[in-house]
């Protein structure tokens, strides 16, 4: 049986690896929330990078309630492509559409980091329960981003049609 140190330990990595994740999260989506054209969707992006701040304030909460104090965020090697990717777009003139995909494709990373910490059997039910909430959300965004993705296609598509 683990010893409560060798649990936090365990508990720690899992959710560092999460902490990671978001921190790219807040930082890209306020990177891509400033290249886009259109209003509404800055807005969303700006909203979304606020909330995956808070998403990873609970989780270092509760990472000091289970001892842990020294919290050092890095954020992934990933995360950083990716923002330099989406910098890129935007310089480039890629449009909204464009950095669209770069977002989701964070986000599909995002979702894999809660799947691999929901995987674990030895999270304490509140640390699951609250994981699972932030999942969610965070599903439901990746939707949200797809979905205005796939209607702008849709738009340079129709356009590109009716161009003589």
């Amino acid at each position: 049986m683990a010893t409560d140190e060798g649990k936090n330990d365990e508990l720690k990595d899992v959710l560092m690896s999460v902490i990671n994740v978001l921190e790219d999260g807040q930082k890209g989506m306020a990177e891509i929330g400033e290249h886009l054209k259109n209003e509404t969707l800055k807005r969303y992006f700006l909203a979304e990078s606020l909330k995956r701040a808070s998403f990873r304030g609970d989780l270092e909460s509760e990472l000091h309630r289970h001892g842990v104090h020294d919290i050092h965020e890095s954020g992934t090697a990933t995360g950083a492509l990716y923002r330099a990717w989406a910098g890129l777009k935007a310089k480039l003139g890629g449009g909204d559409g464009a950095l669209l995909e770069t977002a989701e494709k964070a986000e599909d990373e995002a979702m894999q980091a809660y799947e691999e910490a929901l995987s674990q059997n030895y999270l304490p039910f509140p640390v699951r329960q609250m994981l699972t909430e932030q999942q969610t959300h965070i599903q439901m965004s990746h939707d949200y981003v797809r979905s205005h993705r796939d209607a702008l296609r849709s738009e340079e598509h129709t356009s590109e049609l009716q161009s003589p």
